[in-house]
């Protein structure tokens, strides 16, 4: 039997045109909101405009949460990031991108779409994270990045023929949720970027370009030891390059 949420969703006919223009008027309506200091408001509209999650039967609320847990972690950091500056023109830069997220991106379904979504995902995630809340307990933050990772690394392998999806998704959750408790005791920053995000993201869209490549017949050994080499050089530079005698948390 076909979800609640698959039947109610218009494809097509004015029914889709009022449908886009929801979607747009959603950003819109939360930058209003932060505008006036009610950024605690967006983000639970945020949350009511998830309605058609709840549409169906309670066994699946979970499910349906979790395949939705990306798009809410794009909207509440993007709200997060707008609320985070007193400058108008960076809140309407926020604002422009939630509405490309949401009239664009978020309704693709094609593989590259998909795996584009869980990248965004990951990246605006673990940036808020650290950013807004990285004076945070390690536990949290531990915490924090394993739920980001997880969701990012379930979206993107969701959308390939992958019979294991949930175990590499817990893998690559606690392969993070490690490197974060262990990097959580300096949380070293390049300037505003913490460095537990550019390590993530460096493996994580490596793997992810590896795994996209290996899935569609379009990786060869010259590519891959390419992909290799830059994923190490990137890291041994951010390695070499840290000030490790820091005092530790």
């Amino acid at each position: 039997m076909p979800q609640l949420p698959d039947r109610i969703k218009p494809t097509k006919g004015f029914s889709h045109a009022i449908h886009i223009g929801l979607n747009a008027l959603l950003p819109v309506l939360t930058y209003i909101l932060v505008r006036i200091d009610f950024v605690s408001l967006a983000i639970l509209l945020i949350f009511l405009s998830k309605w058609r999650m709840f549409a169906v039967r309670p066994r699946y609320w979970l499910a349906n949460t979790v395949a939705s847990g990306i798009n809410i972690i794009v909207a509440v950091a993007l709200v997060l990031f707008m609320a985070n500056t007193s400058s108008e023109w960076w809140q309407l830069f926020w604002t422009a991108l939630y509405a490309g997220w949401l009239i664009w991106l978020k309704p693709r379904s094609d593989v590259l779409s998909v795996s584009a979504q869980a990248m965004v995902g990951q990246l605006l995630g673990l940036a808020i994270l650290y950013l807004k809340f990285g004076d945070t307990s390690l536990a949290a933050l531990v915490a924090g990045t394993w739920g980001i990772t997880y969701l990012a690394a379930r979206h993107f392998l969701t959308s390939f023929e992958e019979p294991h999806v949930a175990l590499l998704s817990h893998i690559w959750a606690f392969f993070s949720a490690g490197l974060a408790f262990i990097l959580g005791h300096w949380l070293l920053f390049y300037g505003s970027i913490p460095q537990i995000i550019v390590l993530l993201t460096t493996v994580g869209y490596g793997l992810a370009a590896l795994y996209y490549l290996d899935a569609t017949d379009k990786l060869s050994q010259p590519i891959r030891r390419q992909l290799i080499a830059i994923m190490c050089a990137i890291l041994f530079i951010v390695i070499v390059l840290s000030d490790w005698t820091g005092a530790t948390v």
